[in-house]
């Protein structure tokens, strides 16, 4: 399942230049508990200011159990305004993006927005951050949390 919803989060990569949705709500995804032989994919990375969770998305009606990172709760309740957070990584000035329920989009507006699933992207770089700023200028933005894999 976990690798169904990374495939759907995959496939829309493409999509994530559309417009955002433009409701102010959180996504409509529930943490849920680890069922048995479901390993979290981000066990190896070493997390500050993130959390690894489980979620359950619901496209076309069904059930799509899925791991996310997310801000843990130290970092998504600090005070943030004037900017977008961004999934960046350094080493290569590549954007990831987030899920917003079941679309990608390539930022978000509110802590409780950033959900990072098990893409591509997380998998092809060693370290990827988020970051809180201009999109457009992501040297100057802030790092609020990183996703590490020691070589």
């Amino acid at each position: 399942m976990a690798l169904a919803a990374a495939t759907l989060g995959a496939t829309l990569v493409s999509g994530a230049q559309a417009a955002a949705p433009a409701r102010d709500a959180a996504p409509a995804t529930a943490a849920t508990s680890v069922a048995p032989g479901s390993e979290n994919p981000f066990r190896w990375r070493e997390l500050e200011g993130l959390k690894a969770v489980q979620r359950v998305m619901y496209p076309a009606g069904h059930p799509v159990t899925y791991w996310a990172l997310v801000l843990d709760e130290e970092t998504a309740a600090r005070q943030y305004s004037g900017g977008k957070f961004f999934l960046y990584a350094p080493a290569t000035g590549e954007f990831g993006f987030f899920l917003d329920t079941d679309i990608a989009v390539r930022h978000a507006t509110r802590p409780g927005q950033v959900v990072i699933v098990d893409s591509e992207f997380m998998r092809s770089h060693p370290r990827v951050e988020v970051r809180y700023g201009n999109p457009d200028k992501p040297k100057k933005a802030r790092t609020v949390a990183t996703a590490t894999i020691w070589m």
